[in-house]
């Protein structure tokens, strides 16, 4: 037994608590360090650094303070394994340590001097660079009272430029930067945000005991070209019980690496050698001086909030620019002459980890972390981020090619591949797809199940013409008669191409449902193709939407050509969420940005125009303002090429009276993701100060909005006022973080908190409206609490909401006309903060 461990391992039961039992790690290329949120008896925060192949652990009673002039009492504890440097879970009350920990900071740090001369010494100085902790730091022992046990230090910050003498790092950010989850959170057993940070760092939970020894399943091989990939069986509830690995799902390209000596091939699902699409990927695995490895990955582009997307890693290969993807390793077969694809996948994942172990933090290649419990709450916080899903697998099951039930895939949006039967052409660009027919095959035949009319690029839609044309036929390739509708404007092919096809069911009579193009696949053969079995679920109705009483002229007019929707697919999207859209639109004097060409061809329109269907729209007051009624009043902005819509804060009925405020918060250059939200808080803290209540939302560009919803009895001049004195509070009282002023030379590294949407005629972004930006964004409510996971404003896009809605139990601004308040009633005016 390590001797710096004795202490740790005597203090525990590790048959009663989930801890690691852990074991001396070796030395990494940097020391790394992790701070834990500790609710037990009291709460508290430990400092744990990685020194001697164990963390020499501090309980800092009040947390780490940015402040030079804060002193935070530390007391030195026992070394705690390596294991503990991403180890959040819940401790049974009774056990030493009982009650919620979850990973509050992590990252790598670095002694100025000796460090274990300073521990000897008794002042420790050192440099953190972690995601909220940054900067110089000094650790210094008290001159301790007689019979004290346990060592007191002082924690202390430097002060350099990381210092700040203003607000709390503690109340800015409360969640776990692994998780997502709060103390809280783990209390309530509420599971895990499956966010990018979970997927990228959540180590927590390998707990699961391998059921072999390395020595008897390993064995000395010859290195393969190749190895069949393991593929996951498709299933609508996540697996229970003991023995399950739970893991976030790439949308990206299954990869496999293979590293011989200096050689670095990248092979597809199928085999093909795909290395000079990804140099970049092929040259950091080269650098990182690995043994012979054969690793199972998947490649991946992520937006600016940390989700992977497939549409961007396809721009990049088109683009011929793959220097960002990421290679996310999730298994290895193969290591230094052994095969170890008999091993239990406890211990194949242990061994990845150690052999990435010197992999930069955040760089391109990443090891794909995964849970060990709270395999249901992953899924469900997985589809309310907007990822893809995630993938159950068996802990102590060893590497079998092709599809077993040891694998469990559980998706947040359907995607399936299909046989391209045929096409229709574009009404609107010469020698470009439409849109595809698609089939599937049952018992040996291929069955129709419909078509898609999105998800086409400009160069994708006139690539597959260029595919297909050559391939027509007279007739279909089906055996069944088909409809007249499903024959109309068709072109027939011989079913040679498969595609990948998201969608969001399947209706009464087996047609795709909101079906949008992905790729084509040339690693699957045709005749391959089946639908994919899953337990029996309802089918939609194929009842007619209200909505589909107003036609789309050129359905297929693509709107975001960097994604592929298009006028077709964007009227799908409204359709589906217009139940939760239409109370902040409807009967609202609307301002809409039009863009009849798509991206790149916008306007603003404040009026009615020449042609306005007035079935469906109508136009009042003196401003001659668009209002829309229902949900053909939204289709029929989509028939106008509307790509965003901006209510008024007051109803046409009294558009003198506002009936919410909204404080637009526009981060400056040089704003992280976690200020913005610190931000949002300040806002709300101040408006429950003066007894408001708060709801916050996401622009679908790089800001917040706060909107406080209020009885319709002040008029603007009142709601301006008293919106811009709390904006200007804020600056005053932190000028370093926050402006007032429209001056965009005064925004710079600060946050805008715009009060100018609070006046007549001045609108802002729907809930639940596109954005006239690449991807497709959306602007979306969500709860205060899952703020810090989301890293962007950007966060969801047309084609990942509708699973976020699917998944998330709870509406989170339902008390939104509930919680209105005169605004005459404020408390008290916002204190002065100092």
């Amino acid at each position: 037994m390590t001797e710096l461990l004795k202490p740790y391992r005597a203090k525990r039961d590790f048959e009663a608590s989930p801890e690691p039992q852990g074991k001396r790690g070796r030395k990494a290329a940097r020391a790394r360090f992790v701070v834990q949120k500790h609710d037990a008896r009291r709460l508290h925060y430990d400092l744990r650094l990685e020194m001697d192949g164990v963390l020499k652990s501090w309980a800092v009673t009040r947390g780490p303070s940015l402040s030079p002039a804060e002193k935070r009492l530390a007391v030195m504890t026992e070394d705690h394994p390596v294991d503990y440097l991403a180890w959040e879970g819940s401790i049974p009350k009774g056990q030493y340590g009982g009650g919620t920990m979850i990973v509050w900071d992590t990252g790598s740090w670095e002694p100025v001097g000796d460090p274990a001369a300073g521990l000897a010494k008794g002042h420790l100085e050192f440099a953190l660079h972690g995601e909220r902790l940054a900067g110089r730091w000094h650790l210094v022992r008290m001159k301790g009272r007689g019979g004290e046990k346990k060592q007191p230090w002082l924690l202390m910050k430097a002060d350099d430029e990381h210092a700040r003498r203003e607000g709390d790092i503690l109340v800015a950010h409360e969640a776990s930067v692994l998780s997502g989850r709060t103390n809280r959170d783990l209390a309530e057993g509420g599971g895990v945000r499956a966010d990018h940070a979970a997927r990228a760092e959540v180590a927590a939970a390998r707990r699961t005991k391998p059921t072999t020894s390395r020595s008897k399943s390993a064995r000395k091989a010859i290195l393969p070209p190749f190895v069949e990939p393991a593929l996951a069986a498709l299933v609508d509830n996540v697996p229970t019980g003991d023995g399950w690995l739970y893991e976030i799902k790439h949308d990206g390209y299954r990869m496999q690496a293979r590293i011989d000596g200096g050689s670095v091939k990248l092979l597809t699902r199928s085999g093909l050698d795909w290395t000079a699409k990804f140099e970049a990927t092929a040259q950091a695995l080269k650098a990182m001086k690995l043994p012979s490895a054969l690793i199972d990955a998947e490649i991946v582009v992520e937006t600016a909030g940390g989700v992977s997307s497939f549409s961007a890693l396809q721009r990049s290969l088109a683009a011929g620019d793959a220097a960002s993807a990421v290679f996310y390793a999730f298994d290895l077969l193969y290591l230094d002459g052994r095969d170890i694809r008999d091993l239990p996948l406890t211990e194949r994942k242990d061994l990845l980890l150690q052999s990435l172990d010197d992999a930069q933090s955040g760089g391109p290649i990443r090891f794909s972390e995964h849970l060990a419990a709270d395999g249901a709450a992953m899924a469900l916080h997985a589809c309310r981020l907007g990822l893809e899903g995630i993938v159950a697998k068996r802990a102590d099951a060893p590497y079998r090619s092709g599809r077993t039930d040891a694998w469990r895939k559980i998706k947040c949006t359907r995607s399936e591949e299909f046989v391209v039967a045929g096409y229709m052409p574009s009404t609107t660009a010469a020698r470009s797809v439409g849109s595809l027919i698609l089939g599937t095959h049952a018992d040996g035949t291929l069955v129709h199940v419909g078509r898609v009319g999105t998800g086409f690029r400009d160069a994708v839609a006139r690539d597959l013409w260029t595919e297909l044309e050559p391939l027509r036929i007279p007739a279909p390739p089906f055996e069944a008669e088909l409809p007249p509708l499903a024959r109309r404007n068709a072109r027939w092919v011989e079913p040679r191409l498969v595609c990948e096809v998201t969608f969001r069911g399947w209706t009464g009579d087996d047609q795709l449902r909101h079906a949008s193009f992905k790729t084509l696949r040339s690693d699957v053969r045709p005749d391959e193709v089946v639908r994919e079995k899953t337990p029996a679920a309802p089918k939609a109705s194929t009842r007619k939407a209200p909505g589909e009483t107003v036609t789309l002229t050129h359905p297929d007019r693509v709107l975001w050509s960097d994604v592929g929707l298009t006028k077709e697919g964007l009227a799908a999207y409204y359709a589906e969420i217009a139940d939760r859209m239409l109370p902040h639109v409807i009967d609202r004097p609307l301002s809409l940005l039009r863009c009849p060409d798509g991206l790149g061809s916008c306007f603003y329109q404040k009026h009615g125009w020449a042609g306005l269907d007035e079935r469906y729209l109508r136009v009042v007051g003196d401003e001659k303002a668009v209002v829309i009624r229902d949900r053909d009043g939204l289709r029929t902005l989509v028939q106008g090429s509307v790509l965003e819509i901006h209510p008024w804060g007051a109803p046409a009925s009294d558009p003198e009276r506002p009936d919410r405020l909204i404080f637009d918060l526009d981060p400056g250059d040089g704003v992280g993701w976690g200020d913005l939200v610190a931000g949002a808080l300040e806002v709300r803290e101040r408006m429950s100060e003066a007894g408001f209540a708060t709801f916050v939302k996401t622009t679908g560009g790089k800001g917040l909005h706060v909107v406080v919803p209020i009885e319709p009895k002040a008029g603007w001049a009142e709601a301006k006022a008293f919106a811009q004195r709390i904006a200007s509070e804020m600056a005053k009282d932190a000028p370093d973080l926050y402006v007032a002023t429209v001056s965009k030379k005064a925004r710079d590294a600060r946050i805008f908190v715009d009060y100018l949407r609070n006046q007549r005629g001045a609108t802002a972004v729907s809930a639940f409206s596109t954005r006239a930006r690449p991807g497709a964004p959306v602007s979306v409510p969500v709860d205060w609490d899952e703020l810090p996971s989301l890293g962007s404003g950007a966060r969801f896009d047309v084609m990942n909401l509708p699973s976020r809605l699917a998944a998330f139990q709870r509406d989170p601004w339902a008390e939104f006309e509930r919680a209105a308040r005169p605004l005459e009633a404020a408390g008290r005016q916002p204190r002065r903060r100092t």
